[in-house]
């Protein structure tokens, strides 16, 4: 595997890269506040993290990734358009990832923020990587998480369910579990189904929340409970639809073929992405789509996601990015611009030249 010495080389070798696409480099700092992070994705990032205390500062992360500070730094003081690069450490617990997955490894990125065509700079992104990595026979795989988002969206059910759906397409296993509960196919929980029933009416109020706040929560379980489940053939195509791979020149007859309504602006802006890479001469049918890409791996992107990688699966993916425009609006505070960005791991890039 790659040493520190000769990760930082390749690295600083993308960083130059970057800087001659016209990014101009940027230096978050390795300890970040903690409170935007848990904010983003909540305390899921504790387990993935490494967390200590700081008696004048509160509780700082070492830097688990480097798009967050960026869109923050950014959003507070940036002009418009952006093209930003940075090159450095990253740190992730990864013991339950195996030996081929590092605690510290060397990020190089480059992050696009640019309102004109959101298109057109998803595909300058990506073919400005495609090219940096093109000597390395990697699987080229893209995805749209807005794809799922608008298939929920589009469900007719209570907008509290599709809510708690959309919160979890980021979180598979708990998304099937919702849809199964929202279509009737698994039971309500006994505590609940106790609770509407009123056999706990006895039981005290407990904890922080307040008399008024119960009763408003349970309001919301009696309007779940007496909702009609979500229609079957909803439930098909939308587990169609997560699971739907195909060579990229095909997915938008695909997609359309599942007769998903509200997928059609998706569908619209994928066609147009399509269009953009292909007038940077990047071929789509020698794509894969996958339009479930991501789901589990790629938390705060909201739309054009893509990832390369290389053969052995024990590997992790040498690059990925896509778009994160909600994430610009929540660190924002209200304010956002459309932006897409995308990071290699050095040392991994290293490893497979030097296999070559």
């Amino acid at each position: 595997m790659a040493d520190k010495a000769q990760s930082r080389a390749m690295a600083a070798r993308l960083l130059e890269a970057f800087r001659a696409a016209g990014a101009l480099e940027v230096t978050p700092d390795i300890l970040q506040p903690a409170e935007a992070l848990l904010d983003l994705y909540g305390e899921d990032i504790r387990a993935r993290a490494y967390v200590t205390a700081d008696p004048l500062r509160g509780e700082m992360m070492l830097r688990p990734d480097f798009t967050v500070p960026v869109v923050q730094e950014h959003m507070a003081n940036g002009a418009e358009p952006a093209r930003y690069a940075y090159a450095g450490e990253v740190f992730r617990r990864q013991d339950h990832r195996g030996p081929a997955r590092s605690n510290e490894y060397f990020q190089a990125g480059f992050e696009l923020f640019d309102r004109t065509d959101p298109e057109a700079a998803d595909a300058e992104v990506f073919a400005l990587f495609e090219g940096l990595l093109a000597k390395l026979d990697l699987t080229a795989t893209i995805g749209d998480m807005g794809l799922l988002r608008a298939a929920v969206d589009g469900l007719d059910t209570l907008p509290e369910r599709k809510a708690a759906l959309a919160r979890h397409i980021w979180r598979p296993r708990r998304f099937q579990h919702l849809l199964a509960r929202y279509s009737g196919q698994i039971p309500v929980p006994q505590a609940r189904a106790d609770l509407l029933a009123g056999t706990r009416s006895e039981a005290p109020w407990i904890g922080l929340r307040t008399p008024e706040e119960m009763e408003t929560r349970i309001a919301a379980l009696h309007a779940d409970a007496e909702a009609p489940p979500i229609a079957a053939a909803d439930v098909v195509a939308l587990n169609a639809l997560a699971e739907l791979r195909c060579p990229a020149d095909r997915a938008p007859d695909a997609l359309r073929a599942l007769g998903i309504g509200t997928l059609e602006p998706a569908i619209a802006r994928l066609e147009r992405r399509l269009e953009a890479l292909a007038a940077r001469g990047i071929d789509p049918a020698a794509l894969r789509f996958d339009a479930g890409h991501g789901r589990s791996t790629m938390e705060y992107y909201d739309g054009f996601v893509f990832t390369f990688s290389a053969a052995d699966p024990a590997l992790p993916p040498v690059c990925l990015g896509g778009r994160y425009d909600a994430l610009t609006r929540q660190l924002g505070q209200g304010r956002e611009i459309p932006a897409v960005g995308a990071v290699i791991r050095a040392g991994l890039m290293a490893d497979l030249e030097a296999r070559k």
